[in-house]
């Protein structure tokens, strides 16, 4: 490959911003965008694990990464980020929509508050706000900062539970009755899938703006899971094993970089071959 076809993987000097930064998967986002040399913007709701976060990358990487505390739900807190964002860097290039609510199932001994038919109204909204409003009002302020300037990329983080119905007998526990089993709750399957409807949209709406929108659809990342959960979820799997952590990365610099800038659209699917079995 050409040294110049490589150039176009670089994120040098671009300001890209990652909701839900301080979780597993958007402290890797970070990670990602600092190590190809561009400017990470952490936003979460903890502040703690944001400076952590933040310490790291100036640790690992040398870079400075603005941090930020601010609810997605609401309108008011992003376009204060984005004016300090902009007067602290100067542009922004990039927006990752990670932020969501996942309430860990494996090993759970629920007594089955998150099944449909149990599932309290507030949850189904507090999930869905977080989830998609979140990323509707996210891409809403700094996509549309993006289509102003000419340039910009969106990506989406869905699942491979936007694609195929979580299988809930990876869940189940020995010894609970139907009704109280764990279940992998609706409203995750909901937003993931509302991601990738949001990215559809948002690709051709602004596609003469210049701002590109696709969506990532990974599968479950190793975590320290309970082995009888493991065991299950891989045996759905062709490639045998669940996502190593660090795993999307390379996915994640590809399609923020010039590397896919023919590329609008599109749920790029990263799951050991789950969905195609």
């Amino acid at each position: 490959m050409p040294h110049g076809d490589l150039d176009r993987f670089s994120l040098q000097g671009r300001v890209i911003l990652i909701t839900g930064a301080a979780g597993l998967l958007g402290r890797q986002h970070a990670s990602t965008v600092a190590e190809a040399g561009g400017v990470p913007v952490l936003l979460d709701v903890d502040a703690a694990r944001l400076a952590a976060c933040a310490a790291t990358l100036a640790q690992d990487y040398g870079v400075t990464a603005p941090y930020f505390t601010a609810n997605i739900t609401h309108r008011s807190d992003l376009e204060a980020v984005l004016g300090q964002v902009v007067a602290r860097c100067g542009r922004m290039d990039g927006l990752i929509n990670n932020a969501a609510n996942n309430p860990k199932m494996e090993g759970s001994s629920s007594t089955g508050w998150l099944r449909f038919e149990n599932l309290p109204l507030d949850v189904w909204q507090q999930d869905l706000a977080v989830g998609l409003t979140g990323a509707f009002l996210c891409s809403q302020v700094f996509g549309t900062h993006m289509a102003s300037a000419g340039r910009g990329v969106i990506v989406n983080i869905a699942s491979d539970l936007s694609i195929i119905a979580p299988d809930q007998r990876i869940y189940e526990q020995p010894g609970l009755l139907p009704g109280s089993q764990p279940v992998k709750s609706v409203t995750y399957s909901v937003v993931k899938t509302g991601l990738v409807g949001l990215t559809r949209y948002l690709a051709t709406y602004w596609a003469k703006a210049g701002v590109r929108v696709n969506a990532i659809s990974p599968g479950g990342v190793a975590n320290g899971q309970p082995e009888e959960f493991v065991t299950k979820l891989t045996s759905l799997i062709p490639m045998g094993r669940m996502a190593a952590v660090d795993e999307y990365r390379c996915a994640i610099r590809f399609l923020l970089s010039d590397a896919s800038s023919y590329m609008t659209g599109t749920n790029l699917v990263l799951d050991g071959g789950r969905t195609v079995w």
